[in-house]
């Protein structure tokens, strides 16, 4: 006795075999812990910012520095700005604003160690303000190392050039000092500024950090 197919009639149950093995589930899908947010996307890396900021203002300051001892070098303070600034050539062996006099060679690796650092710390910035910030910490440090390494007497005992003396000539209102020495004022004061706002160097909010790890704690 022959048994043929079985054909499901109009309005008549779907036969076994034609059941799926796996029903699409609509949870299963959802997220395990839906009330922890993702974390967000990161911002670009913002390496290049760090060292075209560094090779600008490092430029800047070997260029003043050599137009400032080819023609002010040996010669009476030159008043500026109504007396705001007074440009004269001092040879500094110490650190920003002759601070650190004597030990010369110390700085000198100090200073290649901050410039070393910062190119590490470098490849893993995403936040412009920190950029700028290291750029211009970069580019003092770089600046003053250069004379360390290139200028007399040489061989990382090199004298800094200072020239620029506020308020009053010979450092009697404020210590001499040069762009590259500003600049690393200028940087690492907005470093702090953005610390102290809790802005990471990587692009994120230290806040933002802590809400989202106290989510994950309480999920």
């Amino acid at each position: 006795m022959s048994t043929e197919p079985s054909h499901s009639e109009p309005g008549t149950d779907t036969p076994a075999e034609a059941v799926p093995d796996t029903v699409s589930d609509p949870e299963a899908d959802a997220p395990e812990n839906p009330e922890v947010p993702a974390k967000p996307l990161l911002p670009k890396r913002r390496v290049g910012w760090v060292f075209a900021v560094a090779v600008v203002f490092w430029a800047i300051d070997l260029v003043t520095k050599n137009l400032v001892v080819a023609n002010l070098e040996g010669k009476e303070p030159q008043r500026i700005l109504g007396g705001l600034i007074y440009l004269q050539v001092i040879r500094n062996p110490g650190a920003a604003f002759s601070m650190a006099t004597g030990m010369t060679w110390v700085l000198a690796l100090v200073a290649l160690a901050v410039v070393i650092a910062i190119v590490w710390l470098s490849r893993r910035l995403r936040s412009i303000g920190w950029a700028i910030g290291l750029g211009l910490v970069l580019a003092g440090a770089t600046g003053n190392l250069t004379d360390r390494i290139f200028r007399a007497p040489g061989g990382l005992q090199g004298h800094v050039v200072d020239f620029i003396s506020a308020f009053a000539p010979n450092g009697k209102g404020f210590a001499i000092f040069n762009i590259a020495d500003s600049a690393i004022c200028v940087g690492g004061a907005l470093i702090v500024l953005l610390s102290l706002l809790g802005k990471d160097y990587d692009g994120t909010s230290t806040k933002d950090k802590k809400k989202q790890e106290t989510q994950e704690d309480q999920a």
